[in-house]
């Protein structure tokens, strides 16, 4: 029998190539379409070396046709995520350490003082997220390897996207060890929403957006809520002692980041205080504002949609 060709142009409707369900995409940037896979057997891509294949082909087939793209960009687009594809490579590659940022480890453990105050904020930060009034279908925007998905899980139906296939591992391995369930999908943050729902959380994702667009971003998100649906935010604040000892200070709004095996990567790294949170959540058009942080290392904010 003949393999499969790899994806050049995605489909529509097709029969998964793995378990033979019929699927139809809602939108032509939909992974499922690139790799003929239904959204089951897509979040199993880490399992299976076929559907690893599938899925890394499908997501290179559907980055090469983004670049071929000639139409013209209206005037009011939004400009283009510059390094959009080096962030997805810096957490496919960080995937097996970014633990080690939450936990004081290795690189990140920057003294017993520092490290106190890190854990206590950190078990602020959780303490906070859970009493944020989350129910019923509830979306995590760029979850990494998962740190706060147990809890999200265990107060409604978890959908966990990110673009980058290698922290998602770690966050199904994570619910696994909770007896917790939840769908888990490759998806970039920017992709446009295909329904809408209860809640979304983000965790240290809106500090890589640039700060040119986070109008963009907050009007994404409100597209993914119903009317009523809460929007919760943990971030970065920037305190010296929150990263590695080896990376150097961010400057205009970009961070180097260095890993364990000595690679680099620049990437965007955009910190907003409260004030600058609170007024650009309120400009999208969300009520109920409020923002605050846990002291020196993050900023919390929570909204609703009207």
């Amino acid at each position: 029998m003949t393999a499969p060709s790899s994806p050049s142009q995605p489909r529509a409707t097709f029969d998964c190539l793995w378990c033979g369900r019929s699927w139809t995409t809602r939108s032509p940037d939909d992974l499922e379409g690139w790799a003929q896979l239904c959204p089951d057997c897509l979040g199993k891509a880490g399992e299976n070396p076929f559907l690893k294949f599938r899925l890394r082909d499908a997501i290179t087939a559907r980055g090469a046709a983004g670049k071929q793209a000639s139409a013209p960009v209206p005037a009011s687009a939004p400009p283009e995520r510059p390094a959009a594809d080096s962030m997805v490579e810096y957490y496919q590659a960080r995937a097996p350490e970014y633990d080690d940022w939450y936990l004081r480890r290795g690189r990140y453990e920057r003294g017993p003082i520092h490290d106190a105050a890190w854990n206590a904020e950190l078990d602020g930060a959780g303490t906070w997220l859970d009493a944020v009034p989350f129910r019923g279908e509830i979306v995590e925007l760029a979850a990494g390897t998962g740190w706060w998905s147990p809890l999200l899980a265990s107060k409604g139906e978890l959908w966990l996207y990110d673009a980058a296939e290698a922290p998602l591992e770690r966050a199904r391995e994570r619910l696994v060890a909770h007896r917790l369930r939840a769908h888990i999908h490759v998806r970039d943050a920017w992709a446009e929403p295909d329904r809408q729902v209860d809640g979304v959380f983000c965790g240290f994702w809106l500090s890589h957006v640039e700060r040119a667009r986070t109008a963009d971003f907050l009007d994404l998100v409100r597209r993914w809520l119903k009317p009523g649906g809460a929007l919760a935010l943990i971030d970065s604040r920037p305190d010296p002692f929150s990263s590695a000892s080896d990376h150097p200070e961010p400057a205009n709004d970009t961070s180097v980041r260095r890993l364990d095996d000595g690679r680099e990567f620049t990437i965007v790294k955009v910190y907003r205080e409260p004030p600058e949170l609170e007024a650009a959540l309120r400009d999208a058009g969300f009520v109920n504002v409020e923002v605050t942080t846990t002291g020196r290392f993050f900023v919390l904010g929570s909204a609703v949609v009207a």
